[in-house]
C-alpha cells in the first residue's frame, strides 16, 4: 500500500481529480493523506466532502482553518466571509452527514515517524505532546457540546502557548499552532499573527516554525496552509499547499520514497 500526502484542497475537485488520475489512485490499493482545507474558496466544496467520505479509510484528513470555519458557520459561531463558498454544502440534503464526518476528523495524525498537521507546532511540544493536545481538541469537536465549543475558540486573538493554561485559552492558544502558525518569533515561540507571506519578507526576528530548535522533530511534520511558502521539502518538514486555489498547481508526495507529483490547478484563481 502506498501513502500519499497532498496538500490544501480548498474545493478544487476538478484539480483533486486531476491529480489522482496522474497518481493513479486506488482507494483499495493506497492511503491519502490530506493536509486540510478540504473546502472553501475554491467552487465543489460540497463535491470534495462527499468524495472524501466515499473512501473510507483510504482518506484521512486533519482539520484546517476553513474546515473549521465551516463547522463554525453551521454551529453559528461565525458568520459568512467575503470569499467564502461554502453555500452549496450549507444548503445539501447530506449537510448534517458531513458535518458530523468533517468535526471528528483528527487535528493531528502520526504514523511511522510522520506528524501531518493542517499549519504548524510549538518547538516546546514532543510529538507526545501535539497528539495529547489534539486529542482534547478532538474530543471537544466530537461531542454534544460541539457548537459551545466552536463559541468559545472561533474568535478574538489566542493568548500565547503555556502549558498552564486550561479551558477555553489552551484551547485557542493550541488550535492557533495546529491551523495558523506561519512564522514564529525566534526568541519567544509565537506566532506573528499578522504575517502570511513568505519566509523571505518576514519580518526581523523571526522564523519558520518548522525552521525552530523542537522537541517534535524526532518525526517529519507534514503540513499545508502556507501558499506563500509553497511546495518546500526538508529534512524534517514537508511543506504541500502549492496555492491550488490561487491557480497555481496541487501537490502529492509519496512519503516512502518522497517522490512528487504536481498538476496545474483547472480552476481560475480564487
Amino acid at each position: 500500500m502506498t501513502r500519499y500526502a497532498i496538500g490544501d484542497i480548498q474545493g478544487c475537485k476538478a484539480s483533486l481529480d486531476r491529480l489522482l488520475a496522474t497518481i493513479d489512485y486506488s482507494a483499495s490499493r493506497d492511503t491519502l493523506w490530506l493536509t486540510g482545507d478540504l473546502v472553501n474558496r475554491g467552487p465543489r466544496s460540497l463535491d470534495v466532502l462527499r468524495w472524501a467520505i466515499e473512501q473510507g479509510s483510504a482518506v484521512q484528513t486533519v482539520l484546517g482553518n476553513h474546515d473549521l470555519h465551516l463547522l463554525a458557520r453551521v454551529a453559528g459561531a461565525a458568520s459568512e466571509k467575503k470569499r467564502d463558498t461554502l453555500d452549496d454544502v450549507l444548503h445539501a440534503p447530506d449537510r448534517d452527514r458531513l458535518i458530523d464526518w468533517l468535526r471528528t476528523r483528527p487535528v493531528a495524525l502520526t504514523a511511522d515517524h510522520f506528524i501531518m498537521i493542517h499549519a504548524g507546532l510549538h518547538p516546546s511540544w514532543t510529538v507526545e505532546t501535539a497528539r495529547a493536545l489534539a486529542a482534547e481538541l478532538e474530543h471537544e469537536l466530537a461531542g454534544t457540546d460541539w457548537k459551545a465549543f466552536l463559541a468559545k475558540t472561533s474568535s478574538g486573538k489566542a493568548p500565547d502557548w503555556d502549558p498552564a493554561l486550561t479551558g477555553e485559552a489552551r484551547w485557542r492558544a493550541a488550535l492557533s499552532y495546529f491551523v495558523r502558525a506561519r512564522m514564529l518569533n525566534a526568541a519567544t515561540g509565537t506566532i506573528v499573527s499578522d504575517y502570511d507571506g513568505g519566509p523571505k519578507g518576514a519580518p526581523p526576528g523571526t522564523t519558520p516554525w518548522f525552521a525552530m530548535p523542537a522537541k517534535w522533530n524526532t518525526s517529519v511534520a507534514v503540513f499545508g496552509h502556507w501558499a506563500a511558502l509553497g511546495l518546500d521539502v526538508g529534512p524534517q518538514h514537508i511543506g504541500l499547499d502549492s496555492g491550488c486555489v490561487w491557480g497555481k498547481a496541487l501537490t502529492a508526495i509519496r512519503l516512502d520514497n518522497r517522490s512528487i507529483v504536481q498538476v496545474k490547478a483547472v480552476e481560475p484563481a480564487s
